[in-house]
């Protein structure tokens, strides 16, 4: 059965050469081992042999692949493992993760808005100023995120607020008491946009997160919803016995 890609921004091939690396990350596809034939695997994925050829000369550049005349390619690497985003359980942890980190920031929407906020969540604000940003490492996407900050104290640091992270500036401030924090983690898939800023395939794998603060008169000060990469993402925690 062929795999259903997507119309998105990201060449066809460059998606094929993603699921390719990830077989090869899983074991699907082991070192040492000849990996399916040109044929196999145009009828496998459904596309035309050129994305194949494309998509294997990008895994041959990373060094995954090698391509031997007469007998076939095999794969002879592995990606790199950099799952080095923990998500942390403590907002002090949380907020040192951002400050140690130092990401670059790319500002792609700053407004006036709603927050989505639930009556769960606490009490929301007047106002909000909505910012949409992509952090970056090392000059490589890492996550996408929607973030509410309550209009009063987004007026108290603008521009600190515009070019720094947020949590670690928030958890700063001694004029702002959290009096609740809560996260909530779930697994989901890349749409077309999220696909486009961190620069994967479509329906990659994502981890979506939903954080909440709030003051100490129940009031909702900031709201983020944030799609991770999937392959930068550790989840590690302590068993109650």
């Amino acid at each position: 059965m062929a795999i259903n890609f997507h119309d998105s921004p990201i060449p066809r091939y460059l998606q094929l050469a993603d699921l390719m690396r990830q077989r090869i990350g899983r074991g699907v596809w082991e070192q040492g081992q000849k990996v399916p034939s040109l044929e196999e695997l145009v009828a496998e994925f459904g596309v035309a042999r050129v994305t194949v050829r494309q998509a294997m000369d990008v895994l041959t550049r990373e060094g995954l692949v090698s391509p031997q005349q007469g007998r076939g390619t095999f794969v002879t690497g592995l990606p790199p493992n950099d799952r080095w985003l923990r998500v942390q359980t403590t907002l002090a942890e949380l907020a040192n993760m951002y400050r140690d980190t130092k990401p670059k920031i790319v500002t792609i929407d700053e407004s006036i808005h709603r927050a989505p906020v639930t009556p769960q969540d606490g009490t929301a604000a007047e106002r909000y100023v909505f910012m949409r940003r992509v952090h970056e490492r090392l000059d490589q996407p890492y996550c996408v995120i929607n973030i509410y900050l309550a209009e009063d104290v987004f007026r108290q640091h603008p521009e600190r607020f515009r070019n720094e992270t947020v949590i670690p500036l928030l958890v700063s401030m001694p004029s702002i008491t959290i009096a609740q924090a809560r996260q909530a983690l779930t697994i989901g898939t890349a749409d077309t946009e999220v696909a486009q800023h961190l620069q994967v395939a479509v329906n990659t794998p994502i981890a979506e997160v939903r954080r909440v603060f709030v003051d100490a008169d129940g009031r909702v000060i900031y709201l983020s919803e944030v799609s991770y990469r999937g392959d930068f993402i550790h989840v590690e925690m302590n068993l109650i016995p």
